[in-house]
């Protein structure tokens, strides 16, 4: 039995919204001081989860999470910054969860540069909110895949050609979850940061008004130029 005061206490915190086959609960907002380049900028957090088997009644939810073995399973989030639901354009980025990028700073993507920098331009745009999309790992094939495809580019295979060698496609990546709850947080119209024609298409077949698309284009170097290059001439990202 969920004491009633927590229950109070979360209730407000928590919505429930439905998607094609299950249910998502969207938790927060929560208020996250985040480090930006050595200054404290406050964002309003959200997470997200995805409950299929869970029960949609919020107390049965919350009775349910310590069996759920969560700690196992990753969940999305969303960081939000100004007037998010009202103000008239919102700058946006729907980042994919990268381990080696977006933790130890890798060079050989460039995920680490464009989750800072996408954080610097929402601030300075005064209104936006960066989607932290787990399961997105490697494109979809996930981190240990994607140790066994960065063997196969340290010799000669291209990011596209070593997921196809392990019986993957080239992207498998869902942003079903992620445009419901921006469709929940937001109505009005939003600026897209990305060089991923996909992402742009999945907004705009889900009905959602993008205003603007910006590119994302930074940190090149001697480790990730091919990987860089095969993003436009095979991926068929945008090259600006």
């Amino acid at each position: 039995m969920i004491d009633p005061k927590v229950l109070t206490l979360l209730q407000d915190k928590i919505q429930v919204l439905e998607s094609s086959d299950e249910m998502i609960y969207l938790v927060g907002p929560i208020r996250l001081p985040v480090n930006l380049d050595g200054e404290t900028v406050v964002f309003q957090w959200y997470c997200w989860l995805n409950c299929g088997e869970l029960a949609c009644d919020t107390e049965r939810m919350i009775e349910k999470l310590s069996d759920a073995e969560l700690a196992e399973l990753q969940q999305s989030s969303v960081l939000v910054y100004g007037d998010f639901d009202t103000a008239e354009d919102a700058l946006i980025r729907f980042h994919s969860i990268c381990h080696t990028g977006d933790i130890f700073g890798s060079k050989r993507c460039d995920c680490g540069y464009q989750l800072t920098q996408s954080m610097k331009e929402i601030v300075n745009h005064g209104c936006g909110a960066l989607f932290y999309l787990a399961n997105h790992e490697g494109r979809g094939i996930g981190l240990f895949s994607k140790a066994m495809a960065y063997i196969l580019q340290e010799n000669g295979y291209d990011t596209v050609d070593a997921n196809f060698a392990l019986g993957f496609k080239d992207d498998t990546r869902n942003y079903e979850d992620a445009i419901i709850v921006l469709k929940a947080l937001r109505q009005q119209p939003v600026t897209l940061m990305t060089n991923n024609p996909r992402k742009l298409e999945a907004l705009l077949n889900a009905g959602l008004n993008v205003s603007e698309r910006r590119p994302l284009w930074g940190d090149v170097s001697e480790f990730n130029e091919r990987y860089l290059k095969t993003k436009v001439e095979r991926s068929g990202h945008f090259d600006e």
